[in-house]
Formats: C-alpha cells, sequence, structure tokens
C-alpha cells in the first residue's frame, strides 16, 4: 500500500488504531482481531506496531526483527486498510507504549487514536509506564478478550480514573491460538500451517524460520 492511501478521508475524523506487538509469528488470531476491529470500532486504518523488544520479553530470545517485519508484512498485504509501523523498529529500546503513542500522535495529530488491547494487558495497564498519559492520548481503548482472562473493571477505574468511559469491548472469536504455541509445534515437527496467513506460511518454510 502506498503511503497516499494512508490518511484521513474528507469531512469525518480520522480512526486510526495502533496494534501493538511482538508478532512473533503473526497469526490468524492476529488478523481476525485487527479485523474486527476495524469494522466493530469504525476504524479507517489499523497500524501494525511491530515491538523489536518488549519490555516485559526480556528473558526470551525473540526472532530477529527484519525476519519478523517480513511475516508482518506478508501477513497484512492483501488488507489495504492495514498497514505496518515503523515507530519502534526505527528507534533504539526500550520501547513504551506512551512513547509510541505520542509519537504516532504528533505524525497524526488529527486522527483519534484506538489503542487496541488485550484483556490480560489491561488488567496490567496501571503498571504501565505513565498509564494516565496513555489514557490521555488514547480516545478509545478496543479490547480483545482472550479465554482466560480477568479483567475488574471496578478496579480499573479506581486506579485510573477516566478509563472505563473509553473502553470498548471487541467481539471476537475466541481463539486460543498463540506465536508460542506456533513455535513449539514448529519445532516438534508437528503440522502448523492452518494457524497462519498462507503467506507467512511460505516464508517460514522456505527460511526454515523457529526451528
Amino acid at each position: 500500500m502506498s503511503d497516499e492511501s494512508f490518511g484521513p478521508p474528507e469531512n469525518k475524523p480520522f480512526r486510526l488504531g495502533v496494534f501493538g506487538g511482538s508478532f512473533d509469528p503473526p497469526h490468524l488470531g492476529h488478523l481476525i482481531l485487527a479485523e474486527e476491529a476495524l469494522y466493530q470500532l469504525n476504524l479507517d486504518q489499523v497500524l501494525w506496531v511491530l515491538t523489536p523488544n518488549p519490555p516485559h520479553k526480556q528473558e526470551r530470545n525473540l526472532t530477529p526483527k527484519d525476519e519478523r517485519f517480513l511475516l508482518v508484512q506478508a501477513a497484512i498485504q492483501d488488507q489495504p486498510r492495514f498497514k505496518i509501523s515503523m515507530v519502534e523498529i526505527d528507534r533504539s529500546p526500550p520501547h513504551f507504549a506512551v512513547d509510541t503513542l505520542k509519537i504516532i500522535k504528533e505524525e497524526f495529530p488529527e486522527a483519534d487514536l484506538v489503542y487496541l488491547i488485550g484483556g490480560d494487558s489491561l488488567h496490567d495497564l496501571p503498571r504501565w509506564r505513565t498509564p494516565r498519559e496513555i489514557i490521555q492520548i488514547c480516545k478509545v481503548f478496543g479490547v480483545m478478550r482472550r479465554p482466560g482472562d480477568q479483567v475488574d473493571v471496578t478496579l480499573l477505574e479506581q486506579k485510573l480514573p477516566g478509563l472505563t468511559s473509553r473502553l470498548q469491548w471487541i467481539d471476537a472469536p475466541l481463539l486460543d491460538i498463540s506465536a508460542t504455541l506456533i513455535r513449539n509445534k514448529i519445532q516438534k515437527g508437528q503440522s502448523f500451517r492452518y494457524y497462519l496467513h498462507p503467506a507467512v506460511y511460505k516464508i517460514i518454510c522456505e527460511q526454515c524460520l523457529f526451528q
């Protein structure tokens, strides 16, 4: 997708979804959630923010960011309203959400930022760096529930006043698919092709990734 196609439509607010993750690898669960968010939250674009070194995953050796970038490109290639961001790839770690959102807001000052977040991450939001500032930056938090996550909205509101009025829940299939599951299947020589976009599966097989 060309840069010219990425921008606010005329005569209406531009709603930009921000979907961050390590995407190691990007799988069908990611794609389904991003697509459901696109339509249920009335988004104009979904910006996939690839995080090279997430602060909460320092204990694990991630696949090199260039390989993950290639996989995300392959995963989103046939949805013109998905775009991959360089905002964290082009800067040195640590990569905190508040800094990333500030940069995106500077790039798209007229956009309403809709931060796509999992229920487990929402639960931990009070422990993130300057969470109150994140709430000020984001117009909406689109919450993607996963099997087994528990969110006490009342407690969250006590810790972060004003948060609950910005929450919108995304109704999507609760697929118990994870990147960890896929990596384990690859390493054990098990079948994994239908957990992934065909283009992602093709690259993983051709380049012998995750083995």
